[in-house]
């Protein structure tokens, strides 16, 4: 059943923003909003889901079609249902890849990805993003559909972040694609571009370990 906010409420679809309320700096938040895969089973409000989608609707897409959809999941039920087809489809992927690195980053990056795996169902929100499967061609090649669909997966983790929220862009749910879009009832036309799980993090927030910017920009040409 679609759920919405009091005349009120702030995270109504249809409230504009208060700009003199800011909850926290923009650039920290982008800064360390980094990929949580282990959550409390503490349940997230209504009011900061929407605060999230709204966010999520804010993000530009190409020629403003806004083509993403959103389906929120809070059903424990169908939770436990897409956690099984979630740790099917990640025994899959992983299964298929040849793995032989001993890094430590990269040893507990897999490690936080099996967590997640094991207890998708235990995370309180689950944020389907999608977009429409069939898309014309075009006479010139502009790029994936997806490009105006992951904006709105940024916002969302940028606005989870500001909320104390943790989240995590996954895609490995598309192995079980058919079975998944039938268990939600998602009419024909449509496809999963990202999956988010949202929930109060158990670890804390953090700059995430990349390569240095420089060594990976270039001006004006490649060399």
């Amino acid at each position: 059943m679609p759920r919405s906010g009091s005349a009120s409420d702030p995270t109504r679809p249809d409230s504009d923003p208060d700009p003199g309320k800011v909850l926290m700096d923009a650039l920290d938040a982008i800064m360390t909003t980094r990929a949580i895969r282990r959550f409390t089973t503490v349940p997230v409000s209504d009011e900061d889901i929407w605060t999230c989608l709204r966010a999520a609707q804010q993000a530009p897409s190409g020629g403003n079609r806004q083509v993403t959809r959103y389906l929120v999941v809070t059903d424990p039920d169908l939770r436990r249902e897409i956690g099984e087809y979630y740790r099917k489809s990640y025994d899959t992927y992983t299964g298929s890849r040849v793995d032989t690195s001993t890094d430590a980053t990269w040893t507990r990056i897999k490690a936080s990805a099996r967590h997640l795996a094991d207890h998708l169902a235990d995370v309180p929100v689950l944020v389907f993003f999608l977009m429409p499967a069939d898309r014309p061609g075009n006479a010139v090649d502009i790029g994936p559909l997806t490009a105006s669909v992951y904006p709105a997966v940024q916002n969302f983790c940028l606005a989870a972040r500001t909320l104390g929220l943790g989240t995590t862009l996954t895609t490995v749910i598309r192995a079980h694609h058919a079975e998944v879009l039938e268990l939600l009832g998602v009419p024909d036309g449509y496809e999963v571009a990202a999956m988010v799980p949202l929930g109060h993090p158990t670890g804390s927030f953090g700059v995430a370990k990349r390569r240095d910017v420089a060594d990976v920009t270039r001006w004006n040409q490649w060399s």
